[in-house]
């Protein structure tokens, strides 16, 4: 089975050249990196909630996630500077492809009354930001196992210039924007 690069290299690179005129292949916009975090605020009172999340993330990506901590105490929320407040990993080259691929063809169409993500969900610099409720949706997760539904936000930063060029580029990966 050929993999989800070369599938960006064959189909998505020409179809981008065509569209937005590009006359070097290096300005073609490309994914750089893909960020999964995991934000845990109910850590504070229940240290377990990290241990099952961070195995979730590692199954979820296939590498060991990084426990996030807070940077400053805010006594409001009983959170003081040094807690584990979350875990993130980030994926690159290879993995990122793998992840991607999943996330667009097993993952998401496994959501309940899915009807395609957010075209508006970009940040200005062509980079894209999807929450999602459930960790359920990826298949590597027993629900059995599960103790709580967590949610977790996925950073898709690509190097298009703008949003138009970004919007194009996932389009054409798969991503199943809504109308």
């Amino acid at each position: 089975m050929s993999s989800f690069r070369d599938f960006y290299k064959t189909d998505v690179v020409p179809k981008l050249q065509e569209t937005f005129g590009y006359k070097n292949i290096m300005q073609v916009p490309r994914l750089e990196k893909i960020v999964l975090n995991m934000g845990l605020g109910e850590a504070i009172s229940n240290i377990k909630i990290m241990d099952s999340a961070v195995e979730e993330l590692r199954l979820i990506s296939g590498q060991q996630p990084v426990i996030r901590r807070a940077k400053r105490s805010i006594a409001a929320f009983k959170l003081r500077a040094g807690m584990p407040v979350g875990c993130m990993v980030t994926l690159r080259r290879e993995k990122m492809y793998d992840f991607f691929n999943k996330l667009v063809n097993i993952a998401l169409p496994r959501v309940r009354d899915f009807k395609g993500v957010s075209p508006n969900a970009f940040d200005g610099r062509g980079n894209y930001t999807l929450g999602i409720r459930e960790q359920i949706i990826f298949p590597e997760i027993d629900y059995d196992k599960i103790d709580k539904i967590k949610g977790l936000n996925i950073t898709i930063v690509t190097s298009a210039q703008n949003d138009n060029e970004a919007r194009e580029f996932l389009r054409l990966m798969g991503m199943p924007f809504k109308n």
